[in-house]
């Protein structure tokens, strides 16, 4: 498929998506929302790319929503264009993603990151969740993933005052993994994946399902979704391989079998 508003490539088994609307700060209409969705949904069915790095051209990640499209939009119009699916969809992909952020990462765009499996930030990125200064709030899963990963009271101050925090501030709060200079924030993700991409990929796929099985349920629900995830890598050859491995004092070799 042509995209028109992001660029997708592949580097070994690790797959790019690079959102291209430079002009307009990556805002994220439905248009890029659909493209999005379709790229990462064809990742995740091409059994050779592990790992998916997401990333934004010129100088931000993605500053958030296309108001444009929104500014004469009704309740109803809103309800039925079924705006938020492709976010769902996102959240369905089963391979890891993570987000390489650099300059502002606002509204949608700081939910889109937070959809990601791990966020490197460039020193120069800003997360904040605006919405508020236009008369609304946050809709793609702001004020969930934000008080999950941060808390009540700092999540209270973003999504109340509308003010963005800088990169290091998300790092001492618990919103990004990691924090480095802009001019190898994007060669950081990368190198992130080609690790995880190194590994066993039923044993990554059911072991992200297990972390994320911890916000959606209780403890001892979770706890026995991790034991059955556990129990199931038995029955795969990459476990055999892995232990074998380990013990020859040799690399493995996983072929997501």
């Amino acid at each position: 498929m042509t995209y028109q508003n992001i660029i997708v490539s592949t580097e070994g088994n690790i797959g790019l998506v690079t959102l291209n609307r430079p002009d307009v700060l990556n805002a994220l209409n439905q248009a890029t929302m659909n493209e999005l969705v379709d790229a990462l949904e064809a990742f995740d069915r091409n059994d050779g790319v592990r790992c998916v790095v997401l990333a934004g051209s010129g100088r931000a990640f993605a500053a958030g929503a296309d108001i444009r499209e929104m500014a004469g939009a009704t309740a109803v119009e809103m309800l039925s264009g079924y705006r938020f699916q492709q976010w769902e969809r996102i959240r369905q992909v089963a391979k890891p993603l993570i987000a390489a952020v650099h300059g502002p990462a606002l509204g949608g765009g700081c939910e889109l990151s937070m959809l990601c499996d791990i966020i490197v930030a460039s020193e120069t990125a800003q997360f904040g969740q605006p919405e508020i200064n236009l008369g609304i709030m946050p809709g793609a899963g702001g004020t969930q993933r934000l008080t999950r990963a941060i808390g009540k009271y700092r999540a209270m101050e973003m999504v109340l005052t509308g003010r963005p925090i800088p990169a290091r501030q998300a790092e001492a709060w618990g919103l990004v993994t990691k924090v480095v200079p802009p001019e190898v924030v994007l060669d950081e993700a990368k190198g992130m994946a080609r690790e995880i991409a190194g590994k066993a990929p039923v044993a990554v796929r059911l072991a992200k399902e297990s972390v994320l099985k911890a916000f959606d349920t209780h403890l001892e629900g979770g706890l026995d979704f991790e034991r059955k995830c556990f129990y199931l890598l038995f029955a795969t050859e990459d476990r055999a391989e892995g232990i074998s491995a380990f013990l020859e004092k040799r690399k493995a070799v996983f072929k997501g079998r």
